[in-house]
């Protein structure tokens, strides 16, 4: 079955990085674009990056620009996540998934940015 499992988050002061993993099976992973979510306390989840088939195309939301890169390995069915200059507001559990109707979610890894 499609599955996710992400990896890499912790527990980061301001302006620190992490970079965060996300090892996909269960479908023909070079095939689909990929996606990284949040979801923090008391909010909805929001796309934070894509990436798509080749890795050649990314997309962000405004508020990570600049900070968070996404990039792919192919071979080992793994998107990543490069995330710098962390900002209190980049608290959140982090997740991954493909293009297209969700079929089921990983556990996620929690990021708290906090001095």
């Amino acid at each position: 079955q499609v599955r996710f499992v992400e990896s890499g988050g912790g527990l980061v002061q301001p302006g620190g990085s992490l970079r965060l993993s996300c090892a996909a099976s269960g479908f023909v992973f070079n095939f689909y674009g990929m996606k990284w979510f949040r979801q923090a306390p008391g909010k909805e989840r929001e796309l934070v990056a894509s990436i798509n088939i080749t890795g050649g195309s990314t997309i962000y939301v405004d508020s990570v620009k600049g900070r968070f890169s996404i990039s792919r390995d192919n071979a080992k069915k793994v998107v990543y996540l490069q995330m710098n200059s962390l900002k209190p507001e980049d608290t959140a559990v982090y997740s991954c998934n493909r293009d297209g109707p969700i079929v089921s979610w990983g556990q996620g890894t929690q990021v708290t940015v906090s001095s």
